[in-house]
């Protein structure tokens, strides 16, 4: 079980501390893509290929296995 600690803030009361967790950890994954993506574009391109290479694979995959199951 996680544990919810409610913190104070001066415009909005009382929230959820994970609630603003999740906001910053999401702000960091958008700004290290970004940074990733000016930094080493060519590396960048390569992982979105592998990404999409291996979304085709396995639809590719499903696809023979349903054939098969229907024959």
């Amino acid at each position: 079980m996680i544990a919810q600690i409610r913190v104070y803030t001066a415009g909005n009361g009382l929230q959820e501390a994970p609630m603003q967790v999740k906001k910053v950890l999401t702000y960091v994954a958008v700004a290290f893509v970004v940074f990733y993506l000016f930094t080493k574009p060519a590396q960048a391109a390569a992982a979105v290929n592998g990404v999409f290479d291996g979304i085709l694979q396995g639809a590719n995959q499903l696809a023979v296995f349903f054939t098969n199951v229907l024959t």
